[in-house]
């Protein structure tokens, strides 16, 4: 028993110690004020030192990306800092490439401010800001994934099909910290007052526990974004999409956002991987959409239903469904384009499937 509590003692006094350090380096250590200058004057931020870069930039406004709410565990936060402020730590190098590294790109949640920093962050993060919203509708689409429907009334979001926010979550029951997790949009970008989001419920998950449990309809929340860079192409190649579970989020926006807009001479091909039929939703609506589009095919396949189910669809692992299609349905001689959804495994798996059949130009959006 002893060789199991020991561990854990080290890393409760770590954990302790860390905090410490943390406190009394806030209240001890007056880093006075400091001016953080932006993509070469574009903005520049006089402020209080001390805090993280992340904490600080979007508490002036300027908002970068945070799938773990800064916690260092999801790498999002990438900017390039000129300014020499030491090597990159050890919570940094599993997020960043030796290209990276050379190029003096950090990750915010990382870095204090201590001095004056000249920062670079992408131009379109300018665009992100922080919205005020009421939780419109809570729709159970299976008995672990909830849409989401936020109005943000007056206000006016403008985003790419496929982009994602980040919803704030407030302190509840036990969790005394508000904190942050990014999710896909499902809506159109044509509906601009609201943003609907598609969560999955995961075993003690802050956000989601909160999400499905302490949520209700009128409760006012605040999302930041948005943000992101999956999206489809411009050009006529076919597309080969992926999903699972709460997956379906960025391309029930992109295809709905194609229907919208006419585009329904491009060729899709949808796959969408479940294990039993108490995992599917949407069913319906992307049936619907076959009818309305010629063009687009909407494959979901199961990988654990039994016989009692009676599903007639494709059954199987979704890469297996994904290399029969790839070899038999769909037509070869095209350039073909993979967009994937969902958790890092399916995603690498699809790869190498998408590869194998001779498809490079591969676009996902993974779950951290």
């Amino acid at each position: 028993m002893e060789f199991l509590i020991a561990p854990i003692i080290v890393a409760l006094l770590a954990s302790a110690l860390a905090l410490t350090i943390s406190i009394l380096d806030k209240h001890v250590n007056n880093y006075g004020d400091v001016e953080i200058n932006i993509n070469k004057g574009k903005k520049v931020l006089d402020v209080k030192g001390g805090d993280k870069l992340l904490t600080t930039l979007s508490s002036e406004g300027v908002f970068l990306p945070s799938g773990c709410g800064g916690r260092g565990s999801c790498g999002a936060c990438k900017c390039k800092i000129s300014t020499d402020i030491g090597p990159v730590l050890p919570t940094e190098k599993p997020y960043l490439s030796i290209e990276e590294i050379n190029n003096n790109t950090r990750l915010a949640c990382q870095i204090k401010v201590k001095k004056n920093l000249d920062v670079y962050i992408p131009e379109e993060l300018f665009n992100a800001r922080e919205f005020s919203g009421i939780v419109e509708e809570i729709n159970d689409l299976t008995y672990d994934i909830k849409e989401v429907i936020v109005s943000i009334g007056d206000e006016s979001i403008d985003f790419v099909s496929g982009r994602y926010i980040q919803l704030v979550v407030p302190p509840y029951g036990k969790i005394k910290e508000s904190t942050q997790r990014a999710y896909s949009i499902s809506s159109k970008p044509s509906e601009r007052n609201k943003v609907a989001m598609l969560i999955r419920l995961v075993p003690d998950g802050i956000a989601t526990t909160w999400v499905h449990k302490y949520m209700k309809v009128g409760d006012k929340l605040r999302l930041i974004g948005p943000f992101g860079e999956f999206e489809k192409s411009d050009c006529e190649s076919v597309m080969i999409c992926i999903a699972g579970g709460s997956g379906m989020a960025p391309f029930k926006s992109i295809f709905h956002d194609m229907l919208e807009k006419g585009e329904i001479d491009r060729e899709v091909w949808y796959f969408f991987g479940a294990r039993t039929t108490k995992d599917l939703f949407l069913l319906k609506e992307f049936q619907e959409m076959e009818k309305k589009w010629p063009n687009f095919h909407f494959i979901p396949a199961l990988s654990d239903c039994s016989p009692d189910e009676n599903w007639d669809g494709e059954q199987g692992l979704i890469t297996d469904v994904l290399d029969k299609y790839l070899k038999s349905k769909i037509t070869p001689s095209k350039h073909k384009e993979g967009f994937l959804c969902g958790s890092p495994g399916m995603i690498g798996a699809c790869i190498n499937v998408l590869n194998d059949n001779g498809i490079k130009d591969i676009f996902y959006d993974n779950f951290a």
